[in-house]
């Protein structure tokens, strides 16, 4: 059965399914992807999406026109996945470990050129072990550009022993990897931009730092959603990565990389009760639904756990999602509006726009799809699930 022939048998409009559930524009899918497809491809850059945002066959399908392309991910079933879908390029962006290197070596011994991070002679060794290194599994290095998480500095005088070690047990290395963290943290576009350069700037002094030791370092691999839209520069830069764009969310709204207009994915959620005492109206969305992520907490507007629209997508004045316990969820006015609360008796249904959209869609199993300014669900997408 298709996804087009699921959502036919299951139920046609947002109006049908069981709440809460997540709802898909796939216009403003598009639409973001056609954005930041135009930036790279003015500034000469090979995207290579990371499909840890949208887990999905469908979205990565629409970034590369119906066809395989380069990806990222940041799990093994994600590349399992992908690879039984026919993708054969797959980086996997998250520090390799020895247990995982059997499942590494399967994927490659199905025909895909799987490539590993790692930021230490350790994990080179398990890569250089005689029992591995005859795969000759590619990796590359991940550099630290901001402090933001794992890495090593551009300077660190470890980068070419990692790259010894791997060539020396006969693991194979591709190049480096940064990734600008911080860039999420930004507060405005000079920030933005500065974040890019930066990334850009670390990720070409490592590589050039590994082949100035004699070892080839072909990949130089940068990427966040907000540097992807905001670098100027990525000359010697050969692939930028990111994942979030296909969606966005408030957090990438606040710090100005989209606008609330941009937001693709929504939480439909159902009114179930209100406490005027309080001022709350109770929904069956709580944190199982939205998850517990409060990235714009540290921003200048607080959006709590998410600005509330009605079912149509028109944004409710004043009203957030300001709490939520595991299958609750708490709406109320912004402390400073003058706006009244709204009248939604039960059983209204209410959109959700989410903080953090990869923390939001992980808590779903599947999209419910429309096109803007239709209720029509024209698909259901399936997400993948699990490590």
């Amino acid at each position: 059965m298709t996804h087009l022939e699921q959502a036919l048998t299951d139920r046609r409009t947002l109006d049908d399914p069981d709440t809460p559930f997540l709802a898909l524009d796939a216009a403003t899918v598009k639409a973001n992807i056609n954005r930041l497809r135009k930036h790279l491809d003015a500034l000469g850059v090979t995207l290579r999406a990371h499909v840890k945002t949208a887990k999905s066959l469908d979205v990565a399908s629409l970034v590369y026109d119906g066809q395989p392309g380069p990806i990222t991910v940041s799990t093994l079933a994600e590349a399992e996945a992908f690879a039984d879908a026919g993708y054969r390029d797959i980086l996997y962006a998250v520090g390799i470990t020895p247990h995982k290197l059997a499942r590494v070596i399967a994927l490659r011994e199905r025909g895909v050129d799987l490539t590993v991070l790692l930021d230490s002679v350790e994990q080179a060794a398990a890569l250089a072990a005689p029992a591995v290194g005859m795969s000759g599994i590619p990796a590359l290095i991940e550099v630290d550009c901001d402090g933001h998480r794992g890495g090593v500095r551009p300077d660190d005088p470890v980068l070419p022993d990692i790259a010894r070690t791997l060539r020396e047990g006969g693991a194979v290395l591709r190049g480096v990897l940064v990734h600008a963290g911080e860039s999420y943290y930004a507060d405005s576009a000079e920030e933005l931009r500065a974040a890019a350069a930066n990334e850009r700037r670390c990720a070409v002094q490592a590589a050039e730092v590994l082949r100035a030791a004699g070892h080839e370092a072909p990949v130089v691999s940068v990427g966040s959603t907000p540097t992807a839209h905001f670098a100027t520069d990525l000359a010697a830069v050969t692939e930028v990565r990111a994942g979030n764009f296909v969606f966005f969310d408030l957090v990438m709204a606040g710090i100005g990389v989209c606008s609330t207009a941009d937001l693709a994915m929504t939480v439909v959620t159902t009114v179930i009760g209100h406490r005027p005492d309080q001022g709350w109206i109770l929904t069956d969305a709580g944190w199982m639904a939205t998850s517990r992520d409060r990235g714009t907490s540290r921003q200048r507007v607080d959006q709590g756990y998410g600005l509330v629209a009605d079912l149509d997508g028109t944004l409710l004045d004043g009203l957030l999602m300001t709490d939520a316990s595991q299958e609750h969820g708490v709406l109320s006015m912004r402390p400073d509006s003058t706006a009244a609360l709204p009248d939604l008796p039960v059983g209204t249904r209410v959109r959700l726009l989410p903080i953090h959209a990869c923390a939001t869609a992980a808590q779903h199993d599947r999209y419910h799809v429309t096109e803007t300014g239709s209720r029509t669900v024209e698909a259901v997408w399936p997400r993948i699930r699990g490590w």
